[in-house]
């Protein structure tokens, strides 16, 4: 994964370099990069099978105010070419759940989990499996979410993209939440969701729905952006299929 005199200023940059959804980590995040003086590596897990390959990278950080920030990684060949692809992930589950939407399997959910949410151990994984989702509140984050939404728009490059009048109303926005969207479609088709929700000054709440994939004639990667949920899964099921 990386050359054994690396130091962590380029370990950094090439992480970051090589995901494909870098653009989406928290930007306190990558803030909080710039301050690391040391760093270490594991694999976290791996699967290989004839046409699957997937592995799970633990990245640790040391910082320079002593604390340690850690990123997952997960490296997959579900691209066009069979080459590697690599995501980044801030939480080992988040890692998890992408890991088994490659795959097509459910997240695997485990005691330890269960210990670290809360939950009454004693009630088997199978009824939390059975137990209607609940909808998880989005966590705001105050970190420049006016630039943050400029870039996301900057980077659209569908002509349907919202205009200046949803580009003028994010400019008040003060935080921001990003989520990825998991639907029914197959992400190893090299297509994902991924959902910017701005607080705005006023206290109303709205969402740029952003597409990544790669169904160009070149296979690079674009990005487009919705200002409507049902547009935006549209568009990522009609690259899907194109793929």
């Amino acid at each position: 994964m990386n050359g054994p005199y690396e130091t962590t200023e380029t370990h950094v940059q090439r992480l970051l370099e090589r995901s494909l959804n870098s653009f989406v980590l928290p930007d306190s995040v990558i803030g909080r990069l710039d301050s690391a003086l040391a760093h270490a590596s594991s694999l976290s897990s791996a699967h290989h099978s004839k046409g699957e390959h997937r592995e799970t990278y633990r990245h640790t950080f040391l910082l320079l105010d002593s604390s340690a920030l850690t990123l997952w990684e997960v490296v997959h060949t579900s691209g066009r070419d069979g080459a590697p692809l690599h995501e980044l992930y801030v939480s080992e589950a988040d890692a998890r759940v992408a890991a088994a939407e490659l795959l097509g399997q459910e997240p695997r959910l485990d005691l330890d989990d269960l210990a670290r949410s809360g939950l009454d151990c004693r009630v088997s994984p199978e009824e939390v499996l059975a137990a209607p989702p609940s909808a998880l509140p989005r966590l705001y984050v105050n970190d420049n979410s006016s630039d943050h939404a400029r870039r996301v728009l900057r980077r659209a490059e569908n002509a349907d993209r919202p205009g200046e009048d949803t580009a003028a109303l994010l400019r008040t926005a003060f935080a921001h939440h990003i989520a990825q969207v998991f639907g029914h479609w197959n992400q190893s088709a090299g297509c994902m969701l991924y959902e910017h929700a701005f607080l705005l000054i006023d206290g109303a709440e709205a969402s740029l729905w952003e597409v990544e994939h790669t169904a160009t004639p070149d296979g690079r990667h674009m990005c487009e952006v919705y200002a409507d949920e049902a547009a935006a899964r549209a568009a990522l099921e009609l690259r899907a299929r194109v793929r």
